[in-house]
């Protein structure tokens, strides 16, 4: 009895709403303004649910996304609804092919997180010891801690497959990932746990632009 519950709620599952939650809250916080951004979150067969294309993160309807299969098929749409599975899905898929126990994978643009992405010219940057990266799994007093930084591409697929083969050589330190010029990515066994990086990312990234202005 208690297996045919467990399975009757994974076939019930349906994370859009909380989603829809989420990119509310980010929309807010001025870092999903516009149709920039992009949230997913895994179901129990390894498809995914993926925000649409062009779809205002401030509004979002469970009609507004995409349910993307592992062979990279997605269903039939309702008769005269049209949407098309954001442009970032690449990034999404290889997250989840590179961490199987990821069940939320969570993209947004800010302004602090576009700065700090040209404060070094290399391919990570460092991260100040503070008390917050405790929230990103890094439990070390004074830790040294880099966030892997890569160059942003007009063609997503490029910035999908040199997450791929960085990773695949060396696993990351932390659940996240900066483009440059564009925005922080992040990954998570659940969906609050990655609303709860972003806002970790975000407030690390506003402490580096304000010291930097401090001078500090």
């Amino acid at each position: 009895m208690k297996q045919q519950l467990l399975d009757t709620v994974s076939i019930n599952y349906d994370p859009r709403v909380e989603l829809i939650g989420a990119a509310s809250y980010f929309h807010a916080q001025g870092w999903m303004l516009g149709t920039a951004g992009n949230l997913s979150a895994k179901m129990p067969d390894g498809s995914f649910w993926i925000t649409g294309s062009g779809k205002s993160k401030g509004k979002l309807s469970q009609e507004d996304f995409v349910r993307i299969y592992p062979d990279g098929s997605t269903p039939t749409a309702p008769l005269g609804v049209e949407v098309k599975p954001s442009a970032e899905t690449s990034i999404h898929s290889s997250i989840y092919e590179l961490f199987p126990d990821a069940q939320a994978c969570y993209h947004v643009h800010s302004v602090d997180a576009n700065l700090v992405s040209n404060f070094v010219k290399g391919d990570e940057i460092s991260l100040p010891p503070l008390e917050m990266i405790k929230g990103l799994g890094i439990w070390e007093e004074n830790p040294n801690c880099v966030m892997p930084l890569f160059d942003n591409h007009l063609k997503v697929p490029q910035i999908a497959s040199d997450i791929k083969t960085r990773f695949l050589a060396q696993k990351p330190q932390i659940p996240a990932l900066l483009i440059r010029n564009h925005g922080v990515t992040v990954w998570a066994n659940s969906l609050e746990t990655a609303r709860n990086y972003i806002e970790i990312t975000e407030f690390v990234f506003r402490y580096m632009v304000a010291a930097r202005k401090a001078g500090i």
